[in-house]
């Protein structure tokens, strides 16, 4: 058997939380953040661990914290994330975790080490959900580099077809859920309910109302620190203290300056807005 080359890791976290409308990285669960949750997944197993970035990401606080690879490549997903870490370590192979999987744990990710085999290109994960490969909590080994090229100048970019078509072994996960990921405001607060947390780590807001709502709360804005994790929440606290009359389904949130949903996740910093209807429009 071929020697194992060295195991860095790598969590991908350039994506835009287009379907979040805020950055899935910086979501938290009991404390930490997506982000910081899965880094320290990776840093018991790897020698190095790093973080995947688009350019335009490269200085932001919560990835700066770590140390980063900047996509290469536009346009290719998280392709551009695997690709770019096999040029910058080529000898090296990636343990490549997507950041938004609240459930994933350390026996999941050890079995995944344990089952490493240089005579395959990767070993990856069998979906509970299709039986197709998981590709984003998958190893890459050395090997795969010249592959995944390949497949990339085909006009291809899925690395779970790259999988498909490498024929690789697939492991059977220890826990169905493992690797059930969040892309929305409401499987945010799904699985934040079913984790059966409440918010630990208070976080600081800036609140604004407008008609009725100013009037009742005797002001047009303030500062306040919450452990509300969702817009909801945060409205069911201030309807309790202000003794709000309109109920929620007559009005709507905007979250940094963009219309949310209810169950839209907060967090530091964020700037809301509870819009009452306007007479007349």
């Amino acid at each position: 058997m071929s020697p194992l080359a060295p195991l860095y890791g790598l969590v991908l976290a350039g994506g835009r939380s287009k379907r979040m409308h805020t950055d899935k990285a910086a979501l938290a669960y009991a404390g930490a953040t997506q982000l910081e949750r899965a880094m320290a997944l990776l840093v018991a197993h790897v020698q190095r661990a790093f973080v995947s970035v688009r350019a335009d990401q490269n200085e932001d606080p919560l990835r700066a914290r770590f140390a980063r690879i900047v996509d290469r490549d536009a346009g290719l997903g998280p392709m551009a994330g695997i690709i770019a870490a096999q040029h910058e370590h080529p000898d090296a192979a990636w343990l490549v975790l997507a950041c938004d999987l609240p459930f994933l744990d350390d026996r999941t990710v050890a079995a995944l080490v344990a089952a490493r085999d240089p005579q395959h290109v990767a070993v990856a994960y069998r979906s509970t959900h299709d039986g197709l490969p998981e590709p984003l909590c998958a190893i890459y080994e050395p090997s795969s580099r010249p592959a995944l090229r390949s497949f990339i100048a085909t006009g291809r970019n899925c690395p779970r077809k790259f999988l498909i078509q490498s024929g690789i072994e697939l492991l059977t996960l220890p826990d169905p859920r493992a690797l059930d990921n969040v892309n929305t405001a409401s499987e945010y607060a799904a699985a934040a309910g079913s984790l059966g947390e409440a918010r630990e780590v208070s976080i600081e807001l800036h609140v604004q109302y407008f008609a009725i709502l100013r009037e009742q709360a005797g002001r047009s804005e303030e500062r306040l620190t919450t452990r509300a994790r969702t817009a909801r929440e945060l409205f069911g606290e201030l309807q309790t203290r202000h003794r709000f009359t309109l109920p929620e389904d007559r009005l709507r949130v905007a979250i940094n300056s963009e219309f949310g949903e209810w169950t839209a996740p907060l967090k530091n910093g964020d700037a809301v807005v509870f819009i009452p209807p306007v007479a007349g429009g």
